[in-house]
């Protein structure tokens, strides 16, 4: 291999090419221009790279217009950008991204034409965020020089950038983009290439297990989404962001994600968006999906009534040390049960974990009609959701609402289900992470890293599972696969040894 300094090929002043010229292209010029590198601006569309460098140039002035920009600083960023109109016109070019459609054999020929023009030494890169960097290098005669670096939507606000390694990418390519990320002022975390990489990897647990739910009747969209917003922490539930990414995106995603790791079934996609795909119902962008839209506002269902009776003496299932906390969140003035065994006519709340309300009764002889379960590992705050298992009695529904119906709270009544909601849907995203570090796609620091930056979620998945407790992970996980028989739920055989040790879920091997 050529003794290449691949850090001076991202060096300020030397020059760069964004190839592409779209919304994500516009973004990765700025930054890199933003880094002190000249950058040259192509695009087979006639026009689209002068225009490219107007946009920027006017969302820069918006920038200076908020005080957030000295108006120098803003005019030497539009002065480093060159519109060119020829390929050939990226000789000097030492760092290429392209920024194109996402076609593998597209990005393949382009590759080519690209090598032949720039010099030996000069890095190439793809944004792409779903093929093969491998396969993409294989165009190439000098295939150690070209690397995944991969942008999030928009690329100047999302701050978090994949550097991907194919299989014969030199490390020192990626070390050099590395250095480039932090001097535009983004994270870069560094992945194998896999499909997916890191975020779109990692992201498949959140938006499947939610599906999964709505599969299985638990509840209906609005309330998932309230139920996972409030107890879990997430800025939007699965469905609202399934609208707003549109499922003529998210969907096939789901499928290629799911297919080229050969039909995992950690990543199955579920039958329900494949027939909304088929209806049209793509989400915000056609004004309805999961929700419907008008005028771009989301139309959310009425949130439940309060309950129109009185609340009942409450007992809490005394076989968890959880207890305490549920009293907590009851109904201001609830009388508690504190007996040994529910007395007759104490609604009866039992605290699954990895289980259901159903076999929580089995377990403990309750009396089903007046049992309902509740989720102590991820208990609500505006949002309580009670799960009644099939032999609830109807009179005992409203006032299983009314006792946890406390001033400015929100109470759903769903059925019954495995895991619950928050536990399943946290277990399979910390699982997939475990996965994910026992797999060597990244470490667990840049996992962590990448999917709150990239994801906004409100912990790293290896974190949250640490916060939550690994055992309690694995236990809530083995509970689902025992009861469900779906491989989907296996535990990872980082998070089980790591559980077993009482180890960290970030601790390397």
């Amino acid at each position: 291999m050529p003794d290449v300094d691949y850090r001076q090929a991202v060096a300020a002043g030397s020059v760069a090419a964004v190839v592409g010229c779209g919304a994500m292209g516009r973004g990765i010029a700025q930054l890199l221009a933003q880094a002190e590198l000249r950058v040259c601006l192509f695009d087979t569309q006639p026009g689209a790279a002068e225009a490219a460098k107007s946009t920027i140039a006017t969302d820069l002035d918006k920038l200076v217009a908020r005080g957030k920009l000295e108006a120098s600083a803003a005019a030497a960023l539009v002065g480093r950008l060159s519109p060119v109109r020829e390929l050939a016109d990226l000789a000097k070019a030492t760092f290429v991204i392209e920024a194109v459609i996402e076609d593998l054999e597209v990005k393949r020929k382009l590759f080519a034409d690209i090598e032949s023009q720039v010099a030996h030494d000069a890095i190439l890169a793809t944004n792409t965020s779903s093929l093969s960097v491998t396969a993409l290098a294989a165009a190439c005669s000098r295939p150690e020089r070209v690397v995944g670096y991969h942008f999030f939507n928009p690329a100047p606000v999302m701050k978090v950038v994949e550097v991907i390694a194919a299989l014969r990418t030199d490390a020192r390519v990626c070390d050099a983009l590395t250095s480039l990320t932090q001097r535009f002022g983004h994270t870069a975390v560094r992945a194998l290439d896999t499909p997916g990489f890191i975020v779109n990897h990692a992201g498949r647990g959140y938006g499947t297990e939610g599906l999964r739910i709505l599969a299985e009747g638990v509840c209906e969209p609005a309330t998932l989404d309230a139920v996972l917003r409030d107890a879990c922490g997430f800025k939007l539930g699965p469905c609202e962001l399934l609208d707003l990414t549109g499922l003529d995106v998210s969907h096939p995603v789901m499928e290629s994600i799911y297919h080229q790791y050969f039909e995992e079934p950690r990543f199955r996609p579920q039958v329900l968006t494949r027939r909304m795909l088929e209806g049209g119902l793509l989400g915000r962008k056609r004004s309805a999906g999961f929700y419907r839209y008008v005028d771009g506002q989301q139309q959310r269902p009425p949130a439940p009534t309060a309950p129109g009776v009185a609340p009942p003496r409450v007992w809490i299932d005394t076989n968890h040390a959880t207890a305490a906390a549920v009293r907590a969140v009851l109904a201001p003035g609830v009388d508690v049960d504190t007996g040994a065994k529910p007395a007759p006519g104490s609604l009866i709340v039992a605290l699954p974990v990895g289980a259901d309300t159903t076999s929580a009764i089995a377990a403990r002889d309750f009396d089903a009609q007046r049992t309902v379960g509740f989720d102590s590992v991820f208990p609500g705050r505006k949002v309580q959701c009670l799960f009644a298992n099939p032999g609830l009695a109807p009179e005992w529904r409203e006032p299983a609402r009314a006792a946890f119906a406390a001033p400015g709270v929100d109470v759903h009544l769903v059925r019954d289900s495995t895991g619950l909601i928050g536990q399943r849907v946290i277990a399979h995203i910390v699982n997939i992470a475990c996965a994910m570090a026992e797999q060597r796609v990244a470490t667990p620091s840049d996992i962590d890293r990448a999917v709150q930056l990239g994801l906004g979620y409100p912990h790293g998945p290896l974190t949250w599972g640490d916060t939550t407790g690994a055992s309690t992970i694995r236990r809530i996980l083995d509970g689902l696969l025992a009861a469900t028989g779906d491989a989907r739920y296996r535990a990872s055989t980082w998070l089980t040894r790591r559980a077993t040790l009482g180890l960290s879920l970030t601790h390397g091997d």
